[in-house]
């Protein structure tokens, strides 16, 4: 049986405007109509496995938590990275985390964001690596390139492994190559593209990390030792885990390894690392395009066009990326979409907020639509899902008034607690403690209005709260 091992750190940055710093493209339902993140795990139905692991940022914790429930593969599940320190430190916690839990299970690591269309060719590529990884390799999976592609690394494959003329030996990786190196790569047959996806026993990789990177190892020791959490995340020590070296897989083990074996992988597979990866992948209309949302095209050939909410209009304009949400619209000619990344430097130079969230952003309780922002006032969009709750809580600068759109709310304000159903509202007094609960089995749904001379997050004084952020 497999451990699936989900890596979903990174803010995704090239999928701007709808991947955001605080909900990045592993979360976006860009392809279907789950997130990329519940369908690395759906196409592993039909392959034996244990409850899987996700490591993510403590940013997401909430999100990924979110996502996992709807696929009811929610648990004591989701290690929780306080900074990103790449892929070796990440596995390594993962790994640490199933000896502890299990009995030296083989672990399945792949990323979040990859898209794979055949799942049949997934699945045997799964099973062939097993045999592998029971034993002492390590295996990596390498893509069978389509073209000269200059934004993936590659491996070079070395003799076949044996009597299983599937899996070859691992001669070396290569960086990321120049048009004309990943041209030469493809044309010799020997080279293959770095999927970052791997399957080892734990022990097996943890020895190989104390090997080559043993600072790495001790630094995710220390950091998951003796840490608290509750039902759903495990938690990693900040301090502790800071120290480590970022370094990728790759670099601390697999290149360094002389029992790292590859399996060919032929699977309609892409990391959708930009808007022009995601139209190539995307079902297209006869003339090309791949449409999202509200649309009308006249005259309009090869385009990429996502919207929410609003009708997009498109008249005579070919090989465009038009993407629209709800606070920012991207135009970009789909051969220079590397750029968009220009747009997020800009952003965040200027302390823009549209790099970092989107109008909507999801809270442990459900989702904040942020409808009006001024500097008086704010009026939100507020969905509470079944059975959670606002921490309870007290503000020094501002008022709430709450509108019950739909569902029921339990509002407690200083000791007095009360229903309130559609159409039916109250107002939170400054200096009043007060809390909001959806005790119903529906989401209930709500307008605020915040006012006040300051309405910063730091003016929520968390005296209770179900989610430890007090």
């Amino acid at each position: 049986m497999l451990l699936p091992v989900i890596m979903a750190g990174g803010t995704g940055s090239r999928l701007w405007p709808m991947s955001r710093e605080l909900h990045p493209k592993q979360f976006l339902r860009l392809h279907s109509f789950h997130s990329m993140l519940q369908e690395t795990l759906n196409r592993l139905d039909g392959v034996e496995i244990s409850e899987p692991v996700v490591i993510c940022n403590q940013d997401h914790r909430f999100m990924v938590a979110e996502q996992l429930r709807q696929i009811d593969m929610l648990s004591h599940n989701i290690i929780l990275e306080p900074v990103g320190r790449n892929t070796a430190p990440a596995i390594a916690l993962a790994a640490l985390n199933a000896l502890a839990q299990w009995h030296d299970p083989i672990m399945l690591v792949l990323a979040a964001d990859h898209i794979i269309k055949d799942i049949g060719a997934f699945h045997a590529a799964i099973e062939a690596a097993q045999a592998f990884a029971a034993g002492q390799s390590l295996v990596t999976f390498g893509i069978v390139p389509t073209g000269p592609e200059t934004g993936y690394g590659y491996i070079q494959r070395g003799e076949s492994w044996g009597e299983h003329v599937s899996a070859t030996c691992v001669k070396r990786f290569v960086e990321k190559p120049d048009l004309a190196t990943a041209q030469n790569y493809v044309d010799s047959g020997e080279y293959f593209w770095n999927s970052g996806m791997f399957m080892f026993r734990a022990k097996r990789y943890l020895e190989e990390l104390e090997k080559f990177r043993p600072d790495i190892l001790a630094a995710c020791q220390h950091a998951l030792s003796d840490t608290g959490g509750d039902k759903n995340f495990i938690n990693v020590k900040q301090d502790d885990f800071a120290c480590c070296p970022d370094e990728s897989i790759d670099y601390a083990v697999m290149e360094k390894t002389q029992d790292a074996v590859m399996i060919p992988l032929d699977a309609g597979w892409s990391d959708v690392g930009s808007w022009s990866a995601l139209w190539e992948v995307s079902p297209k209309d006869e003339a090309g395009n791949a449409l999202t949302g509200d649309t009308f095209l006249h005259n309009t050939h090869d385009c990429y066009i996502n919207t929410d909410e609003k009708l997009v209009a498109a008249v005579g304009v070919d090989n465009l990326v038009i993407v629209n949400t709800k606070d920012a619209v991207l135009v970009v000619d789909k051969s220079k979409v590397q750029d968009v990344k220009k747009v997020v430097e800009y952003l965040k130079k200027h302390n823009r907020s549209e790099y970092r969230r989107h109008r909507e952003v999801y809270r442990p309780w459900g989702i904040c639509d942020i409808l009006v922002a001024e500097k008086r006032f704010c009026v939100n969009r507020i969905t509470v899902n079944p059975g959670e709750a606002f921490s309870l809580q007290i503000h020094h600068h501002r008022t709430e008034h709450w509108v019950v759109l739909a569902g029921t709310a339990r509002v407690t304000t200083g000791d007095k607690t009360f229903l309130l159903t559609e159409n039916q509202s109250t107002f939170i007094p400054i200096g009043v403690v007060h809390r909001l609960e959806n005790p119903g089995n529906i989401p209930l749904e709500l307008i605020e209005v915040q006012a006040g001379s300051y309405l910063g997050n730091d003016d929520i004084i968390r005296i209770k709260d179900h989610y430890g952020r007090c």
